[in-house]
């Protein structure tokens, strides 16, 4: 068995080494959300309701949004790989303006859809407290999809430090931000939620302005900085951004729309429900973030080693990161069983919400297992640059499965709430199954090659 392991160990070092880093920078956005709920919902219940749908409602173009941006990295893994750098550098000024014309598209959707938050059956008295927050999101979506642009450009470069370092800043600014603005200290206004959406706001606009300071001035991205200003124009780079982006962008914004469709759900069962519900989501999201580290890091690695025409290391490198996945599903699942009768009181005074969430934790420690999975595969997946299939594996899993399985066993068998969560082990565990077998076809050394 030792020996076994001993084979993988220098895939194992090299994806901690990228991993870890991204684990703590993903770690301080959900933090940052997770310190949001925390202190909104000791401020009132209804608030921490009214954020719970806003928060999932602009779930989904923000993942939409983040896996276009995925699709940055494995071609600029493969141009550092080859020491094209000033190519890399290119890529990202296309990718930067692909972001900024998906931002616009974005803010227009969800700015039509703010004049219907009347008509989705929620209870009116939250209506009052969703509409500023909701607003404060819509602006932050333009700092948000151009900061998820350069991160994914230094991610493939293989420096996962510095967005880490910049997300870690912007959540110390927010918490900071959240303390004077919610509850109105220092001599500030008492603003509750709406102060919550503007120190989220003021911290999402220091990411992009750090990130793109950084980019200009680091001695290590001269030579990506050459390609940036002074290649020539070639609009056909749109074509492969657009090629590996949207089918990402698809496969994420499946998964979280059936996540975020399913508030609906939680949102007919009643405010109780929806405080619990995001209370759950907040804390669930932890384990997600962790196994996207060292999905993001399969995908650096992988791209790098087709550029670099290692096309042996590519099933080794995909094998390591579902050994260190596995280790962290075992982590986070203890941490949630042996927490989930306090993890309500986290986020809230009240006892009824708190023992909601204590009967959610089950289902979402069931699912733990196929969404680290599911995760470590599509990065290994976009790594190899075999992203169509993704797209048609998401709508099955999550729309033909996870989401008549939550409706099912919340109203039909009567499971309430926690019936909800019941759907997400059986959509994941499909997705899982699927990216498995697709990576198992792709990654044979005739497919590689081809």
């Amino acid at each position: 068995m030792t020996r076994y392991f001993k084979k993988y160990s220098l895939h194992y070092r090299s994806l901690l080494a990228m991993g870890v880093p991204i684990m703590v920078g993903q770690l301080g956005v959900i933090l940052t959300g997770f310190v949001d709920n925390i202190m909104v919902g000791h401020h009132t219940t209804a608030e921490l309701s009214a954020a719970s749908f806003v928060n999932n409602i602009f779930m989904l173009p923000l993942m939409f949004a983040t896996g276009f941006a995925m699709g940055i990295t494995p071609l600029i893994g493969e141009q550092t790989g080859r020491n094209e750098l000033p190519q890399a550098g290119q890529i990202f000024r296309y990718g930067l303006f692909a972001n900024g014309i998906l931002a616009a598209s974005l803010i227009l959707i969800m700015g039509t859809l703010y004049f219907f938050l009347n008509r989705m059956g929620l209870p009116q008295e939250l209506l009052p407290l969703m509409r500023p927050y909701y607003l404060l999101h819509l602006i932050g979506l333009v700092p948000v999809l151009l900061f998820n642009a350069f991160k994914q450009f230094a991610d493939g470069t293989t420096d996962t430090l510095t967005p880490m370092f910049i997300l870690l800043s912007s959540n110390l600014l927010n918490i900071i931000g959240n303390t004077v603005l919610i509850y109105g200290y220092a001599g500030f206004p008492e603003w509750g939620l709406f102060g919550a959406g503007v120190s989220t706001l003021t911290a999402r606009i220091f990411t992009i302005v750090a990130g793109l300071c950084i980019f200009m001035y680091r001695k290590r991205y001269r030579r990506f900085k050459s390609g940036f200003f002074r290649l020539p124009s070639n609009r056909k780079l749109y074509r492969p951004i657009l090629t590996m982006g949207i089918p990402v962008a698809l496969q994420l914004g499946m998964e979280t729309g059936s996540f975020s469709l399913s508030v609906i759900f939680i949102g007919w069962i009643g405010s109780t429900a929806l405080a619990a519900h995001q209370a759950a989501v907040t804390f669930s999201t932890i384990g997600f973030l962790l196994y996207s580290g060292i999905g993001a890091a399969v995908t650096i690695l992988i791209s790098n080693a087709r550029g670099s025409n290692r096309d042996h290391e590519i099933r080794p490198i995909a094998t390591a990161g579902i050994h260190i996945v596995l280790g962290l599903i075992l982590v986070v699942t203890g941490i949630m069983f042996f927490a989930r009768q306090h993890i309500g009181y986290i986020f809230t005074d009240s006892p009824d919400v708190a023992m909601l969430v204590s009967a959610i934790v089950i289902p979402m420690i069931v699912y733990q297992l196929g969404d680290g999975l599911q995760i470590t595969l599509a990065g290994a997946l976009r790594g190899l640059g075999v992203v169509k299939p993704m797209v048609w594996i998401a709508f099955i899993s999550y729309f033909i499965v996870s989401l008549p399985a939550s409706y099912c066993f919340a109203f039909l068998c009567r499971g309430g709430a926690p019936g909800v969560w019941w759907g997400y082990p059986v959509g994941l565990s499909c997705a899982a199954l699927l990216f498995f077998w697709q990576f198992h076809q792709n990654s044979k050394p005739e497919k590689i090659r081809h």
